[in-house]
């Protein structure tokens, strides 16, 4: 019995002991050593990281889901979110191209030329950032319209997305930084810079929204202002990590000059990662766009909240996957090919025991879930049908990600982009529309078409993963 409790003792000790070490931050080499210890030393802050990113909507949600005419001030925030996605499109390619390369650089022991690598794709993304909030200030109110949104909705909404749109650069800058970290391998800083962005959007979102003392009410764009605010103190966090010198990456100024061979490999491998998420994003924006044209301002609403809730579930499975990218661009860059496929297996079964999970919880405790976020019962109804029926797919979902994280790791950002056109444009808008409109089942269409589609995309990416091109793509 004493031997037994010793060994439970020593277990326990170990685990806690990996887990301070994934939450320190401490620079490893991930080229060697235990697979499975270096997939959970990637994955936890990875997960935590995307949790937090999770959490930004989650805390917009609760707080102008609980103001009058709450379902116009939900349907902005969704909406807003659905064509956010086109910034994060931005922001996640860039920072998949920063991923590979840096990671890569780092397998190869070369360390100096990663840090140019990074800072070179956030000249890149700055450029390309300025036109598209410049446009989205502009244009902002017609946007929501186009997006389905009734005039009154579009009226109240305006200046909460122009705020959105006119600071997305400080969105795109904390996902690319994150991106260049990561790919280092010290996946904690990115992590901590989403718990100081969210803990600033926690602490003002309330305080803007309702107004205390002299701090004026705001009501829905103090929404705005708050997730802006805390973001970007996220940002000069992630700021003071690449400039102390403490850190692998070493920046200087003269890494700001751009280089332009630099920047055409780098837009090499971006421009079909953007593109990728791009043909997601606007799959993801029809989607909510015929959700709101057949069900309403209450369906519209139903739908966000039930997105929101599946997106805070998935993102943590998304961190795990992030951790295949960073094993896969390192130890491609080490020449160990065989190291890299063994941690992409493991990471994807870690994922798949994770959304196992949590789609029984979901199933189990989704209506709970729900009525945290708002207490109109008929967005409550079409939320929890959407939930429902969406969750059903988490397990293939999570395994997909991973799949496609492996690609983008690799540096072949072409193969997933070819899927994603595939996947949501050839056969998920196409069905979606089908259901809705031709069928006349309107919200309930796309809700079925969510996981039917995403259950194709993870059998193409586990086709293609088994043909192994990615092993041989040179970046």
């Amino acid at each position: 019995m004493s031997q037994q409790n010793n060994a439970l003792t020593g277990k326990l000790t170990q685990i806690f002991s990996v887990i301070k070490q994934s939450l320190n931050g401490e620079e490893l080499d991930f080229t060697k050593g235990s697979i499975r210890r270096a997939v959970i030393l990637l994955a936890i802050p990875m997960m935590l990281e995307m949790a937090m990113e999770s959490v930004f909507a989650l805390v917009d949600l609760y707080f102008v889901g609980h103001l009058h005419n709450s379902s116009h001030a939900i349907q902005t925030v969704g909406l807003t979110e659905s064509v956010l996605t086109v910034i994060y499109s931005l922001a996640i390619g860039m920072s998949m191209a920063a991923t590979a390369v840096v990671a890569r650089r780092i397998g190869e022991k070369n360390p100096e030329a990663a840090a140019k690598a990074g800072i070179q794709a956030v000249l890149i993304a700055f450029a390309m950032n300025l036109i598209i909030s410049i446009a989205g200030f502009i244009y902002a109110k017609d946007i929501l319209l186009l997006m389905g949104a009734s005039a009154e909705t579009a009226a109240q909404g305006t200046p909460f997305i122009r705020i959105m749109m006119g600071g997305s650069i400080i969105i795109v800058l904390l996902f690319l930084i994150n991106g260049i970290f990561r790919g280092a391998g010290n996946a904690a800083i990115a992590m901590k810079s989403l718990w100081i962005a969210n803990i600033a959007n926690i602490i003002l979102c309330p305080l803007l929204i309702n107004g205390l003392g002299p701090v004026p009410a705001f009501g829905l764009t103090g929404a705005a202002i708050a997730t802006s605010i805390g973001r970007g103190l996220g940002v000069c966090y992630q700021v003071y990590h690449l400039t102390n010198g403490e850190s692998r990456l070493k920046i200087q100024l003269s890494y700001f000059i751009p280089q332009w061979d630099q920047i055409k490999a780098l837009l090499k491998i971006a421009a079909p990662g953007i593109f990728q998420f791009v043909i997601a994003s606007c799959s993801w924006i029809f989607l909510a766009q015929v959700v709101a044209t057949t069900g309403g301002d209450h369906g519209s609403a139903g739908y966000q909240t039930a997105l929101r809730l599946m997106m805070f579930f998935m993102l943590p499975a998304w961190g795990m996957s992030n951790a295949a990218a960073t094993l896969v661009g390192q130890n491609l860059g080490a020449k160990q090919v065989e190291r890299a496929e063994q941690s992409v297996m493991k990471t994807a079964k870690y994922v798949a025991i994770y959304m196992g999970t949590v789609m029984v919880i979901t199933l189990a405790a989704g209506p709970y879930f729900i009525s945290f976020f708002s207490n109109d019962l008929q967005i409550q109804e079409v939320a929890i049908q959407a939930l429902r029926i969406m969750s059903t797919g988490y397990i293939l979902y999570g395994m997909g990600m991973v799949l496609i994280s492996t690609f983008n790791g690799a540096g072949d950002t072409w193969t997933p982009t070819r899927v994603n056109f595939f996947g949501f444009w050839m056969f998920q808008i196409p069905l979606a529309f089908l259901l809705a409109k031709h069928f006349e089942m309107g919200p309930t269409g796309v809700f079925i078409a969510i996981p039917v589609a995403e259950t194709g995309i993870a059998i193409a990416g586990y086709i293609l993963f088994k043909k192994g091109k990615w092993k041989t793509i040179k970046v």
